[in-house]
């Protein structure tokens, strides 16, 4: 092969990612006192990304410690509460002023190494906004086909579930819960009755406008070797990948941890920069 043809694979390589995202031309380095780390950004998510670098540019994940370590599932960092906190205290409620907006693509999945930003719960985050500064990066185990049909059971149920919170919390919905809880105080049960059936009419028809939750080829083959936590697809936002340095999370992931998951001896991220 011509030299320069080589060299040109070679670079266009470097900047694929393992599922096929678009790596970053930053790489991101990430000093723990566990070890180093560096990490690729992904094109695909762009809000995420400049985000992330601002954060980096601002010094805000200086000092900050892997306040959430659960041993073959993920270590989670960016408390900026963490900074200063001592020994016992209950961590990971620091946050900043905004979200990000979800920016899901089924390429961006959870396999072992994957940086995703942590968000609020379902409940009071229907749309899966992220965190502006608090951060995950999967360790995960490899899977099993079983395992991933459970998985995708889970992901359905959650999905159904949202749906139905959703549409209760809608102008619509409000107003036929008001009609159900009115008839059912007159002891009008047949009218509660068919308005409980409109309701559920209502809640399914906004199910079915998605077609249920499937591993793709790419995604099975991914968990049932490298790895990872594959329920989480979907519903957190990937925004990059650990280059080099898969090791230092195994390390983290390992350490001994109280009851709120958070290391018995501090981890901490000593600096993150540009390269």
């Amino acid at each position: 092969m011509n030299k320069n043809l080589c060299f040109l694979f070679i670079q266009i390589t470097m900047l694929i990612g393992v599922n096929g995202q678009t790596l970053s031309k930053e790489t991101v380095v990430m000093e723990t006192t566990m070890g180093t780390m560096k990490i690729k950004l992904y094109e695909e998510t762009p809000l995420h990304k400049a985000n992330f670098l601002k954060l980096i540019n601002e010094n805000s994940y200086d000092s900050v410690l892997f306040h959430r370590v659960i041993n073959e599932f993920m270590i989670q960092a960016g408390d900026p509460l963490s900074k200063r906190a001592k020994s016992g205290d209950s961590l990971g409620h620091g946050d900043l002023k905004y979200t990000v907006p979800a920016e899901f693509s089924p390429n961006l999945i959870h396999t072992k190494g994957k940086l995703a930003a942590a968000r609020e719960s379902d409940v009071i985050n229907p749309k899966f906004e992220s965190s502006a500064i608090q951060f995950y990066i999967v360790m995960g185990r490899v899977r099993t086909l079983e395992d991933l049909k459970k998985y995708e059971d889970r992901i359905n149920t959650t999905y159904k579930t949202n749906c139905a919170q959703q549409f209760i919390k809608s102008p619509e919905g409000l107003e036929l819960k008001r009609k159900y809880n009115g008839f059912k105080m007159a002891q009008k049960n047949d009218s509660a009755e068919l308005v409980n059936q409109l309701i559920q009419q209502k809640i399914k028809e906004l199910q079915e406008q998605k077609p249920p939750y499937k591993f793709n080829e790419t995604q099975t083959k991914a968990y049932t070797t490298v790895g990872g936590t594959p329920h989480l697809d979907g519903t957190y936002t990937v925004f990059g990948e650990v280059i080099e340095g898969l090791s230092c999370i195994d390390k983290i992931a390992a350490v001994k941890t109280d009851s709120r998951n958070r290391p018995i001896n501090d981890i901490r991220i000593k600096r993150v920069f540009i390269e």
